[in-house]
């Protein structure tokens, strides 16, 4: 079995920093231990490996919670592969996703999770899990809940929006979150009011209000909060399983998880860092720009990011995941040309992620450990993986990053590794940048240079949400 030792960095998790130096052996962190002592020298002498981390931070693995890898969507599909996508999330210090797997209507459950098992197998360069995507709440699907959860598939995801391609309505919610009530899965929910929506759309494209900045309009904020409240409510009515509310991007939302949080409820909330560091100003780029940064929920005005950013100071929000959905603007944003509301909904991150949150740091809108929490730590527990994902301690998986807070660069599709021909940051200029990444004790970036592979990331059988354990 080797033995790596990391040695001379700050290692930082949800919980604590401390100057320690990490044993690994094998696939799992053994110890951290005090530079310097005697133990620490001895493991150093005995080591096949010792990265030297002075000066540097040494954190968990990202864990990137949504994802779309291969995602058909509009016509087309995310340019991403999982062998792509997996290695660009490497590149950025995510070790771990938890893609979706898609039901296909007039097809069960477990032929949707076969087929993405299948497209997954072989090609991922970092550990991956599965969210199961229900396009048709049935009884037969219903009762195929209970034997994913039991294979470690223990989230489920439900549409408000999206009528005639994944919407459900309220009773197939309530059925499925009903369901989840009794086995412990976790309801994850986009909350648009879709049924609205589509009316605004048809009116904004009869009055010629074609371009891309009318997908924010007519995706209304209101829409979003009033969706929110409504899946808060079914939730309670069905027995309150966890509810998990995805890529939430104003404050009129977050009010609706706050409310519900503070009457005790298992109610949870995500942002994505879109919505952190980007805004209607985007859309509304000259041209057909503004179609690069097209997504749902949409872009929101600049002053909605005070409220998020409160919102996971104040644990409000728990997660920070991409939803990476990337799509080129050569050919495939270019198909709403005219019609914005054929533009594909999608944006590329996976890549980013870490940076912009330790940019987030560097600003003073999060301390650090907070920036473990939401990238690292809460996704994990989340979703049944902490304890092995998310943290560095003994017993864990060495998903290790050797972080280095100075470094300068600047994002560009010129430079990044995602399989799309545009960065939503291009030119963006932060602070900080993964060095050197381990995935289960082995390294698979080498002081920015990539030594891994497809095939060495594992399926991940995960538990359930480990905030109600």
């Amino acid at each position: 079995m080797s033995r790596t030792v990391i040695r001379g960095g700050l290692v930082i998790t949800a919980a604590d920093e401390v100057e320690a130096d990490v044993l690994i052996e094998g696939e799992k962190v053994v110890a951290l231990l005090a530079p310097g002592s005697d133990a620490a020298e001895a493991c150093q002498a005995g080591a096949d490996r010792i990265i030297d981390a002075a000066g540097k931070y040494v954190i968990p693995g990202g864990v990137d919670a949504h994802t779309h890898m291969e995602l058909p969507f509009g016509g087309t599909f995310a340019s991403d592969t999982f062998e792509t996508g997996t290695i660009a999330a490497a590149w950025g210090g995510t070790t771990t996703i938890v893609d979706f797997a898609v039901q296909s209507r007039g097809a069960t459950l477990r032929e949707g999770l076969d087929a993405w098992l299948a497209k997954a197998e072989g090609n991922c360069a970092v550990d991956y899990g599965f969210h199961m995507i229900l396009s048709e709440v049935t009884d037969g699907s219903l009762k195929e809940m209970n034997l994913l959860v039991d294979e470690g598939v223990t989230s489920f995801k439900l549409f408000m929006a999206y009528p005639g391609v994944f919407y459900s309505d309220d009773g197939q919610i309530l059925r499925a979150m009903q369901q989840a009530a009794g086995n412990g899965g976790t309801i994850m929910m986009h909350a648009e009011n879709g049924i609205a929506i589509d009316v605004l759309v048809e009116q904004a494209l009869a009055a010629g209000r074609t371009d891309p900045r009318y997908h924010g309009e007519v995706r209304h904020v209101l829409l979003e909060a009033e969706a929110t409240h409504r899946a808060v409510q079914l939730a309670r009515v069905a027995g309150s399983p966890p509810l998990y509310v995805v890529h939430v991007s104003a404050g009129e939302a977050v009010a609706e998880l706050a409310r519900a949080r503070d009457a005790g409820l298992p109610v949870f909330g995500e942002t994505c860092p879109q919505y952190l560091f980007l805004s209607t100003d985007n859309l509304a780029e000259p041209g057909f720009e503004g179609a690069k940064y097209v997504c749902s929920t949409p872009l929101r005005p600049r002053e909605q990011q005070a409220a998020l950013w409160r919102g996971l100071r104040t644990d409000d929000l728990q997660v920070v995941s991409t939803d990476h959905c990337p799509f080129c603007f050569a050919g495939q944003k270019e198909l709403g040309r005219g019609d914005f509301s054929k533009i594909p909904n999608g944006l590329p991150g996976v890549e980013n992620r870490m940076d912009l949150l330790h940019q987030a740091v560097v600003d003073g809108h999060i301390p650090r450990r907070r920036w473990i929490d939401i990238a690292c730590a809460a996704p994990a527990r989340m979703f049944g993986l902490y304890g092995r994902k998310g943290t560095i301690a003994p017993g864990a998986d060495a998903d290790v990053v050797v972080y280095d807070p100075a470094a300068r660069q600047t994002l560009s599709a010129d430079t990044h590794h995602m399989n799309v021909d545009y960065s939503a940051y291009e030119g963006r200029e932060i602070t900080g940048r993964v060095e050197t990444v381990l995935s289960r004790g082995q390294v698979i970036l080498d002081q920015r240079r990539f030594t891994g592979r497809p095939g060495h990331g594992r399926f991940l059988p995960r538990g359930t949400c480990q905030y109600l354990s």
